[in-house]
């Protein structure tokens, strides 16, 4: 697998990561831990160098798991963890305090059984604490060795311009898809203009995208997805449309929606690294072999005409979730 270059700072990761929490948070029960660790290791084997974790995935379970997984190969891998949530539980709201964020690291770096964290996000934005005072802290953590880059996750363009005044922000994670294109607006030119690489997560619209959900599939009931707008039994009903567009061109091409919706995020920039997630080998040899498709600018053309014709029911987050996003 190829490597992209993460912004200006001299971060280099695989053409696409692996998003890590669904193994222990999110999706339903936690998956084995001896099945997750294969599964971490056999992506390494397809050429996987970047492993996107963080404290609010099972407050520590899932840095531990990656921590362990990786182990053999540590030196050879880019780890991502993020800080940023009350007592790294996302449904208690935010916290960035400089002193929290010292103390999360600690954490993270014993969690995660390493000296330093490659990649360090601020999980959601904290309207309490200047960001200049967030970027402030990160930026002691790297002068200490403790962390090497910084990022930043679901934040707005003018909070991205702040705190990478302060230390250069080296990657921003955001929701970004063929399902959800929000970021094209403000965020992606801001990236491009500073020189910021984009992680996007969910690139498969959590699972939507790869045609395996329809209006009936019923989710554990420990699945985030039961409180999303877009996923209500309803919508899943109005927005099969927009997946049957996906499948029509996959079939064409001779591949899987995944791999077209994965090739069309590789597509738009060379900066961008998606990171899909999944708790099975065959779906991880899925994502990995999409990096060997390559659509042409008629192709992309050809996709977003077809998909532009169709309206996206119900929105990605419940609100409360939502009011955290953008700022």
């Amino acid at each position: 697998m190829k490597k992209r270059k993460l912004g200006n700072c001299g971060l280099e990761v695989s053409e696409t990561g692996l998003g890590c929490m669904g193994l222990t948070f999110g999706y339903g029960p936690a998956t084995n831990e001896n099945d997750a660790v294969a599964l971490i290791q056999k992506a390494y084997d397809l050429g996987i160098t970047f492993f996107d974790t963080a404290e609010a995935y099972s407050q520590g379970g899932n840095e531990t798991l990656v921590g362990k997984a990786v182990a053999p190969f540590r030196d050879k891998v880019i780890i991502a963890t993020k800080f940023g949530f009350l007592n790294g539980d996302a449904t208690q709201g935010v916290d960035s305090r400089p002193e929290r964020i010292r103390q999360v690291v600690e954490n993270s770096l014993n969690f995660l059984n390493t000296d330093c964290i490659d990649l360090l996000y601020q999980h959601r934005v904290d309207p309490k604490i200047p960001i200049e005072d967030v970027a402030g802290a990160v930026k002691d953590l790297i002068a200490a060795g403790k962390v090497k880059y910084f990022g930043m996750s679901e934040a707005g363009a003018a909070t991205i311009r702040k705190a990478h005044a302060v230390q250069p922000v080296s990657a921003l994670q955001s929701e970004y898809s063929l399902w959800w294109r929000e970021p094209e607006q403000e965020v992606l030119p801001t990236l491009e203009e500073l020189g910021i690489g984009f992680v996007p997560f969910s690139p498969l619209g959590k699972g939507f995208l790869t045609g395996a959900i329809n209006e009936k599939t019923q989710f554990d009931k420990s699945d985030f997805r039961n409180i999303v707008p877009r996923f209500s039994e309803e919508n899943r009903k109005f927005n099969q449309a927009f997946v049957d567009v996906i499948t029509g061109i996959a079939q064409q091409k001779n591949v899987t929606n995944a791999q077209i919706a994965l090739a069309w995020v590789l597509a738009q920039k060379p900066w961008i690294v998606p990171i899909p997630g999944t708790t099975k080998l065959h779906r991880l040899q899925e994502n990995a072999d999409a990096v060997n498709i390559h659509l042409s600018l008629n192709d992309v053309t050809v996709i977003d005409n077809a998909l532009s014709k169709i309206t996206v029911v119900g929105t990605r987050y419940p609100q409360q979730l939502q009011q955290l996003v953008g700022k």
